[in-house]
């Protein structure tokens, strides 16, 4: 059994006089212990309401969780604030996307840290103090014991999204969510981030289920990739056949909008047109026909299921990008 098993889980959002968002809509997968699994998408595909969904953190009014999110036997969706509070930090733990606004700018670094070291184990005092220098020490942070006592806006943008992974990791939890980890960094902090959650998935067998839009983030480091679009997963594969044979359209639309090392001179690289918002609600078909140069007839009607593969790799459409066409 995996050690998180989320089945059909759904997120709407009701406000008096307006419609209804179906911001995740079905979505399954599963996490073992030690395993990488990437949601790739645009902004506004559903991966960081899913992941506030699991964490327990959306508003009580106006949003309608469904489905289940079975972690090591309990139902993290079916459990009340309370029970979340003792899940959350030690269990589970969360890398929120912005480093600015999810550390309070009033509070000192370490205290920050400590936090959830006398919540969650008991510590308190000099022995919460050195933990957290030592947590900071090891995610990178030069002279910890001074930036303890110093607040976010002293630390650097890199120093500061180290800091959450501290605060995420000090309770050694089973499960690590990571939301945009590497939003608004350069690409040689970047490159540092992602190698130190690898470290930290490898030394402590931990979970991690890392959210972004930029499949050249989880290149290297994903297990299990699962591309999300308007609140559905549209392909989930492991991640050498989902680089290798695409099947969706949609899959191979964000791989050619990467930029290559070895694209020609003045090459420009491939958009998917249109927006986001041009999409098909699912009830009437494929919500990513409007933007797809594959649609056919078939695609409007009835929404499409996942069609699996006897390696595992499963896509929802009607009329898949061919196995041998070159992407």
């Amino acid at each position: 059994m995996a050690l998180l098993d989320v089945e059909d889980l759904s997120v709407t959002f009701q406000r008096r006089g307006q419609r209804t968002v179906h911001a995740v809509d079905g979505v399954s997968f599963s996490v073992d212990a030690g395993e990488v699994v990437a949601l790739v998408g645009e902004s506004g595909c559903g991966k960081s309401v899913t992941s506030l969904a699991l964490m327990g953190l959306l508003p009580r009014r106006g949003a309608k969780v469904g489905g289940s999110a079975n972690f090591d036997g309990t139902d993290l969706l079916a459990q009340d604030q309370r029970s979340m509070r003792d899940i959350r930090g030690r269990d589970v733990a969360m890398i929120f996307q912005d480093p600015l606004s999810s550390l309070n700018p009033v509070i000192p670094v370490g205290i920050q840290v400590t936090e959830v070291l006398v919540r969650h184990r008991g510590m308190s005092g000099d022995a919460a103090r050195k933990e957290a220098a030592e947590l900071l020490d090891r995610v990178g942070i030069p002279d910890p014991r001074r930036r303890l006592k110093e607040y976010p806006h002293q630390l650097s943008g890199g120093m500061r999204q180290r800091a959450l992974i501290a605060i995420a990791v000090a309770c050694r939890p089973r499960l690590l969510i990571a939301d945009e980890p590497t939003t608004a960094l350069d690409v040689t902090i970047q490159a540092q981030i992602l190698e130190l959650l690898k470290e930290l998935v490898r030394d402590s067998n931990t979970a991690l289920i890392m959210i972004t839009h930029d499949l050249g983030v989880v290149a290297g480091m994903c297990d299990t990739i699962n591309v999300l679009y308007a609140g559905r997963v549209v392909e989930s594969a492991q991640r050498r056949e989902l680089f290798a044979a695409p099947r969706h359209p949609y899959t191979v639309g964000l791989l050619r909008s990467i930029p290559r090392l070895d694209a020609g001179r003045g090459e420009k690289l491939t958009p998917i047109p249109g927006s986001v918002r041009d999409v098909l609600p699912w009830v009437e078909g494929c919500a990513f026909a409007p933007r797809c140069n594959r649609r056919i007839d078939a695609c409007v009607g009835a929404p499409p299921a996942m069609v699996p593969t006897h390696t595992g790799h499963s896509y929802r459409c009607v009329n898949p990008v061919p196995v041998e066409e070159k992407q």
